[in-house]
């Protein structure tokens, strides 16, 4: 008897999804976007404006991340009418200030489809990668997933 063409195609795609499961963030992430969390608003700004990011993350001095800032929080931020909006106004506040949640991390060994699953989970665009340590080493997101999964799925 002949197998269905179905059958045909998972037989062929088990090992190929077996190779997908081992892809990790290590091997996918790109460099992250980041400032000590002595920065100012004005820092924030500064940066996100002149490199054209959407995002920002703050660490502290061993590198651990305490807080993502999104460029679309800062420009609701300062878009208040509530908020003076004088540059003096933004050296002064600390840029830890802009931040309304921890950010989600991942570890470096972290598989790149769990990384996928919790970015549409909790509608993230980007995670946090961390060593062993909680250092910031990269950033997982839908580029690295569009980039690496379509050869697995095709």
């Amino acid at each position: 008897m002949v197998p269905s063409r179905a059958k045909r195609r998972a037989a062929a795609s088990r090992p190929i999804s077996k190779e997908a499961r081992k892809i990790t963030c290590s091997q996918v992430m790109s460099k992250a976007h980041a400032l000590a969390d002595t920065a100012s608003v004005f820092d924030v700004v500064n940066a996100i404006s002149e490199h054209d990011w959407d995002h920002i993350f703050i660490v502290d001095m061993e590198s651990v991340p305490v807080g993502r800032i999104h460029a679309v929080d800062v420009l609701k931020i300062i878009a208040r009418k509530t908020v003076n909006r004088d540059v003096a106004w933004m050296h002064a506040t600390p840029a830890t200030q802009l931040i309304s949640h921890p950010p989600l991390t991942l570890r470096t060994s972290t598989p790149l489809l769990k990384a996928g699953a919790l970015m549409l989970a909790h509608s993230l665009n980007q995670i946090a990668v961390v060593n062993n340590e909680g250092a910031l080493v990269g950033v997982v997101g839908h580029v690295s997933l569009t980039r690496h999964l379509p050869r697995f799925i095709l």
